[in-house]
């Protein structure tokens, strides 16, 4: 029996297949946001990218010039990382300085983000409930007008 499965040896990996058939559609099934996890904020500053994906943006460019055709992102990032790989840490090292000037830009942004959201939280509550105000006014008046249209007719 060289190179062919006995049935007991089938049989197990069928077993382990369906268990990871059902653990993975559980998981992709529950992909609902849960409950408890708060909202993004769209004012927090985006992480700053690695030095390979600073090195991304100039390799996708030239990619794209010379490969007009290829359309498959697939492509671009399997030629980005072998060349990656196949560069010195010379030819690295511009890449990897842009990257670490970005870091540190974030950091600082970071910082005053943080710094912001300490003393901010006072500030925001009190634009929502003008807001949650102003809202309520107009509902009243809306309310108001429908119940003199019935008056009138």
């Amino acid at each position: 029996m060289k190179g062919g499965k006995s049935k007991t040896e089938s049989k197990r990996a069928d077993a382990k297949l369906a268990v990871n058939k059902k653990g993975g559609a559980a998981t992709k099934g529950s992909r609902k946001p849960s409950k408890g996890k708060a909202a993004k904020d769209p004012n927090k500053p985006k992480r700053p990218p690695s030095a390979f994906f600073v090195f991304m943006e100039e390799f996708r460019k030239q990619f794209n010039k010379e490969n007009p055709d290829n359309k498959a992102v697939s492509a671009v990032g399997k030629a980005a990382g072998a060349k990656w790989k196949s560069l010195s840490d010379a030819e690295k090292a511009p890449y990897v300085a842009k990257a670490e000037k970005r870091k540190a830009d974030y950091e600082k942004s970071m910082r005053a983000y943080n710094k912001k959201q300490a003393e901010g939280p006072t500030a925001g509550d009190e634009e929502e409930s003008e807001k949650s105000i102003s809202e309520v006014n107009d509902e009243d008046d809306d309310e108001d007008d429908d119940g003199e249209e019935d008056d009138d007719e």
